[in-house]
């Protein structure tokens, strides 16, 4: 009977992807893909996953973790199962799933749907779950240390200097969301401002003020969020407060940058660690709200299930739609970073081999289900108006005119009183050109909101969405800069010993200030260049990114195979194979393509072109060289990116040979067994 159960999920899931698949000529309703995604997570989840940690990983619930032989009550805390999942969670969610989709809805709905419901199953949730097993396999080990333990000092090498550059871009491309999202916007501005003291208080409120009070704080930090959504209406509305609040792309940029460094440099107490408490409540809330909303409206998709612009011409991102669609999507599918939190705090926190699968697939499925709500909300726009606002003007055209001029010439009418009144319905002055994907998801989640519970209110409904997303995106800055920090500390205390003492204050604001002027000259460059940032940035971001889960499935199938599991080498070396054939040839038209769009080379050669013959206006001239020398330096590390990519994959493949054949490897570095019961500590979050 129970078989029988999944076995009717599974007809229903698939019947209704199918519906999606194969529907032309009409409309098609927005709650089949909720039920087509609830559907295949169901099954992978109780079907793929249950066998692979059964089978595949043979996971113990009688061998005691790492947080349980090691617990510090610092770094390693043996922590209940929902906990660690709300922690893992909080982690890995931040732009990607919200803006790849939006992005990608270029393309239409269809492509987008497969490869979000399809790489989720098959390729990110098992890269998340199986790098956590790795991980709390080996005490915790992180995943530079893990290639250096099982395939020798080489890829070692190449894995933490490859990693901590992928990092440098992610940072860079979440802050250049932001900065799109909050351009010329005094509400948003206003409110995502807020969050910051809004944090802090509850950080010294449930650790000085009331120390324990955990729900106390919780309640004081979502009120004030929500008053603050509220009371960024007013501060635009006034003419003395907006303009304190208004300001372009490259002020943004340094107020950014600067919030990065300070964020990296306080106590994790007091900024860090609430933003991402409360940052968790909203994220969820809002995704369930808006799954809630779609139900009970069930809006119509109007974007076409495949575009015009899977040729390769697309406004948003350029490239054909392969490989550049498995590029743009990246987080929501599958993510490299996820590997760095798979095997950073999370298998420190894990109190059981039974929470793996919970905890490593359950999460990337909750990131998948974001992707799917994002390109969701924003398919039930108008396409015009998707064009609208996510065209850079270098693409469409600087005014309004010429931009709506050339977007009904695609065949997506739109008109400037239509740009016009939506701006002024969300609380905008102009939402033309607002590139980077926030600002579309915010106007659809909003219309999607207002739709369902009262239209009166969209103005709020879209700026709780800028803050929602604001909040997704600068938890993973301020995260991922403090992770730059610990990993460029470790990387020079091998140069010079002091540095790499995560103690010392001196080291602490040395590393933090490298890492946040690395990311942060990727993202003014971003800010300024005319074709709006995204379109150079977000490629090589997905490159990276998709690359670094490749180099994580590598080690993985690396020690499948010296465990003597070579026949199941094939759960993480078929999305490690996807993945590297699909970032490989990403790369190479990023290096080689003849369309400036397209080809970094060509891109910094039509500009260089340009300036050298005065064709630029005064600020492009002015910004040029920069861009021209950023579109080269990009060309260096995509290069680079490759050659870490294919040493660690040949590294892979040699010692799988190697111990295949009997010869000498690297031994596995997996701790000793010892038994569970042996060890009874409390768990974090247990009365």
């Amino acid at each position: 009977m129970k078989n029988l159960v999944w076995v009717v999920v599974g007809i229903f899931g698939a019947a209704c992807l199918g519906g999606i698949a194969l529907n032309r000529g009409e409309t098609i309703n927005a709650f089949w893909f909720i039920a087509a995604a609830a559907g295949i997570y169901a099954v992978a989840y109780r079907l793929y996953a249950g066998w692979i940690v059964a089978t595949v990983l043979s996971a113990d619930p009688t061998r005691a973790t790492p947080a349980l032989r090691l617990n510090d009550g610092r770094d390693y805390v043996p922590t209940h199962r929902w906990i660690t999942f709300g922690h893992h969670f909080a982690a890995i969610a931040g732009a990607g799933p919200l803006v790849g989709p939006v992005l990608a809805a270029q393309f239409g709905y269809l492509p987008g749907t497969l490869w979000l419901l399809v790489g989720s199953v098959l390729g990110g949730c098992v890269q998340d779950m199986v790098i956590l097993w790795g991980s709390t396999r080996r005490d915790g080990r992180t995943l530079g240390q893990m290639a250096r333990d099982e395939l020798g000092p080489v890829a070692g090498a190449a894995a933490l200097v490859g990693t901590l550059l992928i990092m440098v871009l992610i940072v860079a491309v979440l802050g250049l969301v932001v900065v799109n999202a909050m351009k010329h916007s005094p509400w948003g501005t206003f409110t995502v401002a807020m969050t910051i003291p809004i944090a802090i208080l509850v950080g010294i409120y449930m650790r000085v003020l009331r120390p324990g009070r955990v729900l106390e704080g919780s309640l004081i930090g979502l009120v004030l969020l929500l008053a603050a959504t509220v009371g960024g209406g007013w501060v635009a509305e006034s003419p003395t407060l907006a303009p304190l609040f208004d300001y372009d792309g490259p002020a943004l940029a340094l107020a950014v940058i600067g919030y990065g460094f300070v964020a990296a440099i306080l106590p994790v107490w007091l900024l860090l660690a609430p933003r991402d408490y409360i940052s968790t409540f909203i994220k969820l809330g809002a995704i369930l709200l808006l799954a809630f909303a779609v139900i009970i409206l069930r809006p119509d998709m109007h974007m076409p299930a495949v575009t015009r612009f899977v040729d390769g011409t697309g406004p948003v991102v350029a490239g054909h739609i392969y490989p550049f669609l498995f590029i743009t999507i990246a987080c929501g599918a599958v993510s490299g970073f996820h590997a760095l939190i798979s095997s950073g705090t999370t298998p420190k926190l894990i109190a059981s081999e039974a929470d793996l699968r919970l905890v490593g697939y359950g999460s990337m499925v909750m990131e998948s289900f974001v992707g799917i709500m994002a390109l969701i909300a924003a398919c039930v726009l108008d396409p015009g108006v998707y064009f609208a606002i996510n065209s850079a003007p270098g693409v469409v055209g600087a005014t309004p005119e010429q931009a709506v001029a050339t977007i009904s010439s695609w065949g997506f009418p739109v008109t400037v009183e239509t740009m016009t009144a939506l701006a002024k319905e969300m609380g905008e002055t102009t939402l033309m050109h607002r590139t980077g994907g926030a600002p579309s998801l915010a106007v659809g989640m909003a219309h999607i909101f207002a739709g369902a519970f009262g239209q009166g209110l969209i103005a709020l409904w879209y700026h709780f969405a800028i803050m929602f997303e604001a909040l997704f995106i600068l938890t993973a800055v301020d995260a991922g800069t403090r992770v730059g920090r610990f990993m460029l500390q470790d990387l020079l205390g091998n140069i010079y010993r002091p540095l790499g003492n995560t103690g010392s204050y001196v080291s602490t604001v040395i590393c933090s200030a490298l890492f946040v002027g690395a990311w942060g000259y990727f993202l003014y460059v971003g800010v300024i260049d005319p074709n709006g940032g995204i379109n150079i940035l977000w490629p090589l971001f997905g490159i990276s990114n998709q690359m670094l889960a490749a180099i994580a499935l590598a080690i993985a199938t690396t020690i499948l195979v010296k465990q003597g599991k070579l026949r199941f080498a094939w759960v993480t070396g078929l999305p490690m194979a996807f993945l590297a054939v699909t970032t490989t040839v990403a790369a190479w038209q990023k290096l080689f393509s003849a369309d400036p769009r397209v080809g970094f080379i060509a891109g910094a050669d039509t500009m260089a072109a340009k300036l050298e013959a005065g064709t630029l206006s005064a600020a492009q001239a002015a910004a040029a060289p920069q861009l021209i020398f950023n579109q080269r330096l990009d060309a260096g590390l995509t290069v680079f990116f490759i050659l870490v990519l294919w040493v660690t994959i040949i590294e892979m493949v040699r010692i799988s040979l190697r111990h295949t054949q009997g010869k000498s490897v690297p031994p596995l570095s997996e701790a000793p067994y010892v038994a569970m019961d042996q060890l009874t500590p409390r768990m974090a979050g247990e009365d």
